[in-house]
C-alpha cells in the first residue's frame, strides 16, 4: 500500500504550505476577493476546511460500510461555506488546522480493508476509498492556488500536477471535446476529440483543464496547433474537475498513476 504512504506524505507538505499561507493573512486579507468569481478568501478557507470534514464522512462511511455522504446536501454545503466565510484570520487559521487534524485522524483508523470499499462524493461517481486522498491533496492545492495569495501554479509539485492531468484525460469528455491532443513536456494524450492539439508547459495546461485560465490561452503561453488564423482558441469543457476517474482499481495500487 505504498500509495497510501505516498499520498499521505504529499497531503502533509500541502497542508502545511495552505496553513503556512494562512497564518500570514491578516483579517483584511481574508475578506479580499479569491480568484473564484463571487468569493472572498474567506470562503475558499472554509470550503478546505468543511471539504476536510467532508472527507471524513467517506472514509467513516467506508470503514463502517454505513452510507454517509460526502455533505448531507448541496444546499447544507454552501449553507456551512457561507457561514465561515467572515471570521477572522486566526479562526480560520485554527479551523483548518481542527479539520486537517480531524481528516489526518480518521487516515490512521483505517482498517486496510476498508480502502476497497466504494464510496461517492457529491457527483454520484463511486470510487474506492483509497481515492479519497487523491481527492484531498486535489482540493488543498487547486484552492491554495485559489486564495490568490501568493502560491500560484508554478509552485504545484511536478507529481502532482502529472497526476492531475492523468486523470483529467482518464475523465475527459471525447463527446464535443474542443481539441484532439494534449502534449506537454514528455507526455502526450491523443485521442480526446475533435479539433486542434494542444501543446504547453503542464502546470499552464492543468490551469486551462481546470478552468483557471483567463483570456486567451495563447498569451499565456498555450499553442493550439491546427487553428485557422482568425480563429479564437477554445474554451476548456466543462466537466466535474473534483470527482474521480472510472476504472480505477479497487486495491490501493503501489503507484497512482
Amino acid at each position: 500500500m505504498s500509495v497510501l504512504d505516498d499520498l499521505g506524505t504529499e497531503l502533509d507538505a500541502a497542508t502545511k504550505r495552505l496553513l503556512a499561507t494562512a497564518a500570514a493573512m491578516p483579517d483584511r486579507d481574508v475578506t479580499a476577493p479569491s480568484l473564484l468569481p463571487g468569493w472572498t478568501r474567506g470562503h475558499v478557507l472554509t470550503h478546505v476546511a468543511r471539504n476536510a470534514d467532508s472527507h471524513v464522512n467517506l472514509l467513516t462511511w467506508a470503514k463502517t460500510g454505513v452510507f454517509t455522504p460526502q455533505y448531507p446536501t448541496p444546499e447544507a454545503r454552501e449553507a456551512q461555506i457561507a457561514e465561515g466565510a467572515g471570521r477572522a484570520a486566526a479562526e480560520q487559521h485554527a479551523d483548518l488546522i481542527a479539520s486537517s487534524a480531524r481528516f489526518d485522524a480518521a487516515l490512521r483508523e483505517m482498517p486496510p480493508q476498508a480502502w476497497h470499499a466504494t464510496v461517492a462524493g457529491m457527483t454520484g461517481t463511486g470510487h474506492p476509498a483509497w481515492y479519497v486522498l487523491v481527492r484531498r491533496v486535489r482540493e488543498v492545492e487547486i484552492h491554495h492556488i485559489d486564495l490568490g495569495a501568493g502560491y500560484t501554479r508554478a509552485d504545484l509539485p511536478d507529481a502532482f500536477v502529472l497526476r492531475e492531468l492523468h486523470d483529467a484525460v482518464a475523465m475527459w469528455p471525447r463527446a464535443g471535446s474542443p481539441i484532439s491532443a494534449i502534449h506537454t513536456g514528455g507526455r502526450s494524450w491523443t485521442g480526446l476529440g475533435e479539433g486542434p492539439e494542444l501543446r504547453g508547459d503542464a502546470p499552464l495546461v492543468l490551469a486551462w483543464v481546470t478552468g483557471r485560465l483567463d483570456g486567451d490561452p495563447r498569451t499565456a503561453g498555450l499553442e493550439f496547433t491546427g487553428l485557422r488564423l482568425a480563429e479564437r482558441p477554445p474554451a476548456a469543457p466543462k466537466w466535474p474537475t473534483m470527482s474521480a476517474p472510472p476504472g480505477l482499481p479497487p486495491t490501493p495500487p503501489e503507484e497512482y498513476p
